[in-house]
């Protein structure tokens, strides 16, 4: 009889539903910790100069300018200084003759340069140890707007 018993228990049966009660849980949890942590974490913080000590440059930076067609240009930004069309393999060298590895390189491009062009130049420069980059641009007086 007790082989009886045995065939004749209840079989489990299995179900074809997804149980989504645990992933509501969780979800909830991370919810409640991004809430409490959300508001502790700072902004960070950034110094920018200002206008006064923006204009001031304590040594003469080395301009390259990209020009729509291609042209790479060099000079030493000083007064009365005239651009210099470089070719492309040639700018490093130009520039390490004009330069020294603290001297700023300033680079100006024409706003239809592709980005990648711009990103090409700063990454040799910076590999071959110029780390004083700059980018320069048009600042524009905006009106105030404030009432």
């Amino acid at each position: 009889m007790a082989a009886n018993r045995k065939g004749r228990g209840r079989s489990r049966r299995l179900k074809n539903e997804m149980n989504v009660v645990p992933y509501i849980d969780v979800m909830l949890v991370l919810l409640v910790i991004f809430m409490v942590t959300a508001p502790m974490i700072t902004p960070g913080l950034v110094n920018l100069p200002s206008v006064g000590r923006a204009a001031e440059v304590p040594t003469t930076p080395v301009e390259v300018q990209l020009e729509e067609n291609g042209d790479v240009s060099v000079r030493l930004r000083q007064s009365g200084a005239e651009f210099e069309k470089v070719p492309k393999e040639e700018v490093l060298s130009r520039i390490q003759s004009m330069a020294q590895a603290d001297t700023p390189v300033v680079i100006s491009a024409d706003g239809k340069v592709a980005y990648e062009e711009v990103m090409k130049i700063m990454d040799t420069l910076r590999s071959n140890g110029l780390t004083r980059l700059g980018l320069m641009v048009n600042q524009t007086k905006q009106a105030n707007t404030k009432k």
